[in-house]
């Protein structure tokens, strides 16, 4: 190793093979890259330590520590650095538990060249430059948007980090979070991510059909099956062959079908109603729920082994009232949709429309605020929306005893802004990282606060939302 201690290295590869390790390290030198190999992974660790690489692609199975304890020392020295398993006998299985413990992802040998070299260069991208966001010149609502979902909260975050991780690996998920807070939103990210993005999606309500014609409905039937069954009619299983499946409510489903949704995982097979014939499929299963299921097989209301199945993988989607600060991104995303459908200019919302919003407990979640965004456009007839325009229930919050001072959407971004500057401590630059905007976009930010700072000393009174 010629570096000297203070070069930068990008990608550290590790594996007992010299064969595979030389292959490996021309492979990604070649693409430009500063690499570091070695074949002892005690080695491997002392180097990241040191070094900080951007990534390690290290081998599962070595002789004297093997991929998941060297990825569990890794993640223990340097947390920032990605790692990348290689290994010559993939499961889905051992694929989900390495990314579950911080992997960035689980490639097989013999290695596929063009996808080692495109993902390679994605985690490196991505470790150089997470969370910029896409347009060069953005205001502060376009900082975080994932696959349709948007938000900026170290939780919102968390969650787009864990859906990039596990799409390509899942064959069966849960995702569970309340009533609105968009899990159908995470299955089709899902989706979206893995292998079986150009199938169906295909999505279905558990709790929305009749019990007699759920069956038929997921499974299919023959004709002649029963009453009214004048054709045969493929299942939603079928129909996906390829795909995903997403079964919404999947808490609201009955016993019976519980159990034939669990053969369906575990063989692949589904087998019509009114035919003792069964036909392979290949799907994969993701599941929602608000409902706690762990708490539903205590009482006998969900089957345990089911359970267990669909949760090798679990998503939790936080509710709003948890990431306050993804309010405003939220508000401002649901503006311009509403603007551009109605054929209105984007308004902005006085301060007393804001500080009704923030105080708002949000019990419907991201859907019970879109709502309340597209509320507010149809009805709102000046330049901007005032509290008169917001639905009574949210105009409501101010009544008395409920009147204590509530911060405006404009202060909740000011009040994150300063705790992230704070955790910085004052470093402009990895602030602007770690919010996801650019270096520019932050100081006219600061530039908007100096000059409201001005007109409020001018005014007398500090000014609304500053």
């Amino acid at each position: 190793m010629t570096e000297s201690r203070n070069e930068l290295v990008d990608i550290v590869v590790v594996d007992d093979d010299r064969g595979v390790l030389a292959f490996l390290r021309n492979v990604l030198q070649q693409a430009g890259y500063s690499v570091l190999a070695c074949s002892d992974p005690h080695t491997a660790i002392r180097l990241v330590a040191e070094r900080t690489p951007a990534l390690v692609v290290l081998d599962q199975v070595m002789p004297e520590m093997n991929g998941l304890e060297v990825l569990d020392r890794i993640r223990g020295v340097a947390p920032q650095t990605e790692v990348v398993l290689l290994s010559g006998n993939y499961t889905i299985e051992d694929a989900v538990a390495a990314i579950r413990r911080g992997a960035a992802d689980y490639l097989t040998k013999p290695i596929d060249l063009p996808r080692f070299r495109q993902r390679v260069a994605q985690l490196i991208t991505e470790s150089r430059n997470r969370w910029r966001p896409a347009s060069p010149e953005p205001g502060l609502e376009q900082v975080a948007e994932f696959e349709g979902m948007v938000g900026r909260s170290p939780a919102m975050r968390e969650l787009f980090f864990r859906i990039s991780r596990l799409a390509p690996h899942f064959q069966t998920a849960l995702i569970t979070g309340p009533t609105g807070s968009g899990k159908e939103l995470v299955a089709r990210a899902l989706h979206r991510r893995s292998p079986a993005a150009e199938k169906r999606f295909v999505a279905f309500n558990s709790g929305a059909v009749v019990e007699s014609l759920l069956e038929s409905e997921l499974f299919g039937h023959v004709r002649g099956a029963f009453t009214g069954a004048a054709r045969d009619k493929v299942g939603l299983f079928e129909f996906a062959d390829g795909g995903t499946v997403f079964l919404d409510e999947i808490g609201d489903m009955p016993l019976p079908a519980q159990a034939r949704l669990l053969r369906v995982i575990q063989e692949r097979e589904v087998q019509p109603v009114g035919t003792p014939a069964v036909r392979k499929v290949n799907v994969r299963v993701i599941a929602a729920t608000h409902r706690d299921l762990r708490a539903m097989v205590a009482a006998g209301g969900f089957r345990e082994d089911l359970y267990y199945r669909i949760s090798m993988v679990e998503i939790a989607v936080p509710p709003l009232s948890q990431r306050p600060e993804d309010l405003p991104v939220l508000v401002a995303h649901f503006s311009r949709k509403y603007a551009a459908t109605l054929g209105k200019p984007v308004m902005e919302l006085t301060p007393e429309a804001q500080a009704l919003l923030a105080r708002h407990s949000w019990p419907g979640n991201v859907r019970e605020l879109e709502s309340v965004i597209g509320h507010a456009y149809t009805f709102a007839a000046g330049p901007s929306i005032g509290a008169s325009d917001l639905p009574l229930r949210i105009r409501e919050d101010s009544a008395p005893g409920r009147t204590q001072a509530f911060p405006s959407l404009e202060e909740l971004e000011r009040d994150y802004i300063e705790r992230v500057l704070e955790a910085t401590r004052g470093n402009k630059e990895q602030a602007a990282r770690i919010l996801g905007i650019s270096r520019a976009t932050l100081y006219r930010i600061f530039e908007r606060w100096r000059r409201a700072s001005n007109a409020d000393e001018k005014g007398g009174g500090r000014a609304a939302g500053a």
